[in-house]
């Protein structure tokens, strides 16, 4: 069955295109032209992957965000037109999976997609990694904290499980972009912070990333 894409833009000419890309890619498609619908679409259609504007009419695309991070952790890929880096970093810190500015081109889109979608669906490693009180369960897509599951989402998992894997290791931005997304995409190095700074306020202060200046992340427990 193909996974379903929910699209949400007020320009009908990048829904189209993208639609078009993406039916071409094997996937299903919804479209919503404003931030309402486009919630009340996520939550009636339960899309496997969100691309949304930031800057939507009725609702902008952060309020979205918020509003769609309240009950579901489904990968959202955001699209800016703005060249201030501050909505970028906020779209991620409200829980953002990835972003993509304008204009871009749709077969990236369909790419940084697929490189979600994958790591979802088909964890690279089907094991649990422990460290303290802290569970990484790759079967199930799950953090556990003590007793307590940490909803995450898909990049925030996948960062974690990095630094978990190999714990005192430092790992550089690239390099973690590298294991989360299978390449590197220069413009979201600075990304990984706001992730970063995601994941100690879900965890902290009983999981500790330690920030090594001027090199990277590693994982201490």
């Amino acid at each position: 069955m193909p996974k379903k894409i929910l699209i949400v833009d007020d320009e009908p000419q990048i829904v189209e295109i993208c639609r078009d890309y993406l039916k071409a890619a094997g996937y299903e498609t919804v479209a919503a032209s404003n931030g309402l619908q486009g919630v009340s679409l996520s939550r009636r259609e339960k899309p496997d992957l969100i691309v949304l504007d930031l800057m939507l009419p009725e609702m902008d695309g952060l309020d979205v965000c918020r509003e769609i991070r309240r009950e579901s952790n489904v990968p959202i890929i955001m699209l800016t037109a703005r060249v201030d880096e501050t909505d970028k970093l906020i779209g991620l810190e409200l829980g953002a999976d990835d972003y993509i500015t304008k204009p871009f081109s749709p077969r990236e889109l369909v790419a940084r997609i697929r490189v979600v979608l994958r790591r979802v669906a088909s964890p690279s490693d089907s094991g649990t990694i422990r460290a303290g009180n802290v569970e990484l369960d790759r079967a199930h897509y799950e953090v556990h904290l003590s007793d307590k599951t940490v909803p995450l989402t898909s990049t925030e998992f996948e960062i974690l499980a990095t630094l978990m894997s190999q714990p005192g290791r430092i790992f550089s931005r690239a390099q973690i972009l590298t294991a989360t997304h299978g390449v590197t995409f220069e413009s979201l190095e600075r990304a990984i912070d706001s992730h970063i700074r995601n994941l100690r306020r879900k965890l902290e202060p009983a999981v500790l990333i330690v920030t090594v200046h001027g090199v990277g992340y590693k994982f201490e427990g």
